[in-house]
């Protein structure tokens, strides 16, 4: 038989784990406490080797029968290799030895969450909670089972029980941002991240998500100060830069917008998404060759970012390059067939080059991917009109129309269309609709047909809305 050599938790978590292979290695048998065992099974989940961990957990569950920690250890790990009834049933054994361990019913629930099977999960979950010391990650995780099941009210509930356990728990407050997003509540989001800063000053995360909240209601100035907050907090936080560049950008201030951008290169690598921005600053700013030099960086680093090819091909377009522009919308097309916006700049370049089918065929799937894109169906419409398809024309405002019946500019539109086909009576109709809808827009009828402007019924009419 071979000697026996016995290993304490006095000795250097390393120093365990070297016995521990070397004892493998010479295939041989030392005794090891409690404690170093955990201290070996911790060394390798920590170095992601949860095969190692397990036979670890396995040798010591021989040696330590009645310690429902290796049980406990062993379940864990057999979840993390997807072996569940196994993990199962080591927990059973777990619960006859020690029945109020806490992470028994946390692993359990974990594993029935990862099955869908949310009832049971949620039964262990609040079986924990009546054990547990410390119940915060308990929480998250009942609200994370609640999201799953579509009810963000309840797990919102659980996620400010969560972060009134552990104020610093930045899972929860990024989740809380997270459930109020998806339930369009930004006012309360509001309210709650200024009364938890109220309580908790110095938490960039809370600044960054209110913030972020901020900017969801469109109150970009109050957005910008957030996270400054939070930068001033944590001066290495990335996102906190970048989303105060989009901030800055739908306050049209792009020049700061590109600053603040670059700081963000100072703590993280560049990434596509940052170059992109950068790139559509500059073509803001009508700086086409930065914009496109950062476009290019954008898409050499990601060739799948859509909007950087798209940018590219504005850039293109400006200088009036449309043919060159059109290989780079339809770049960008590749990667996302169903962008309405990039069909629209198509159709136009299309029709800049007078490529009329080609140009009608674009807007025809403008208008059939976003209905509500009132320059898209006056565009397409005036194809038709310059093709003197002046029935097609009526046709397509008739049908913008209809999925637009707030739009003054296309029944003006189609006052102008009426009147070239030669129906007055009905243009007038729809005149009326259009002095109804918005009268200060009548000049749009004399900017298509200017000759309107000699016509006294119109002019008539116009004169009894305006005043």
């Amino acid at each position: 038989m071979e000697d026996e050599f016995e290993f304490g938790f006095t000795e250097d978590p390393k120093f365990s784990v070297e016995r521990y292979e070397e004892m493998i290695r010479n295939h041989d048998q030392y005794f090891f406490d409690a404690q170093a065992f955990e201290n070996i099974i911790d060394y390798y989940i920590e170095k992601n080797d949860p095969a190692k961990a397990l036979q670890v957990a396995e040798y010591a569950a021989d040696q330590h029968p009645f310690a429902a920690v290796f049980l406990i250890k062993q379940a864990q790990l057999l979840a993390i290799t997807n072996r569940t009834g196994a993990a199962f049933a080591a927990l059973d054994k777990a619960a006859m030895l020690e029945a109020s361990d806490a992470d028994i019913y946390i692993i359990r629930g974990n594993i029935f969450e990862s099955m869908e099977r949310y009832a049971e999960a949620l039964e262990n979950y609040e079986k924990a909670l009546e054990l547990a010391e410390e119940t915060d990650e308990i929480l998250l995780h009942i609200a994370y089972v609640y999201q799953n099941m579509g009810d963000y009210e309840t797990s919102i509930t659980y996620l400010k029980l969560c972060l009134q356990q552990n104020m610093e728990n930045q899972d929860a407050l990024y989740e809380l941002a997270f459930c109020y997003d998806v339930l369009d509540n930004q006012e309360e989001s509001v309210q709650f991240y200024q009364q938890y800063i109220d309580n908790e000053p110095y938490s960039y995360a809370a600044w960054y998500n209110l913030g972020n909240a901020f900017t969801k209601l469109g109150l970009f100035e109050k957005a910008i100060d957030a996270y400054d907050y939070a930068i001033l907090i944590k001066d290495s936080f990335a996102s906190a830069y970048f989303n105060k560049g989009n901030a800055l950008v739908n306050l049209e201030k792009y020049a700061e917008a590109i600053e603040v951008y670059r700081h963000t290169f100072e703590y993280e690598q560049p990434n596509a998404d940052t170059y992109c921005a950068i790139g559509e600053c500059y073509e803001k700013l009508e700086q086409m060759d930065d914009a496109r030099a950062f476009y290019k960086k954008s898409v050499k680093m990601d060739p799948k970012l859509a909007d950087a090819w798209f940018g590219i091909g504005v850039t293109l377009d400006f200088e009036e390059r449309y043919f060159e522009a059109l290989h780079f919308y339809r770049k960008a097309l590749d990667i996302d067939l169903s962008n309405a916006d990039y069909w629209f700049a198509i159709a136009d370049a299309e029709y800049k080059l007078g490529h009329m089918k080609e140009a009608e065929e674009a807007y025809e799937r403008v208008v059939e991917l976003n209905p509500l894109d009132i320059d898209a169906w006056l565009d397409y419409s005036s194809i038709l009109y310059e093709d003197q398809r002046l029935e097609g024309a009526i046709e397509i405002i008739s049908e913008a129309i209809k999925n637009n019946p707030e739009a003054a500019e296309l029944y003006y539109r189609m006052v102008a269309y009426l009147f070239a086909k030669g129906e007055y009576n009905e243009a007038l109709n729809y005149l009326e609709l259009a002095l109804g809808a918005d009268p200060e827009k009548h000049y749009i009828l004399f900017d298509y047909l200017p000759q309107l402007q000699e016509n006294k019924v119109i002019l008539d009419i116009i004169n009894r809305y305006s005043k």
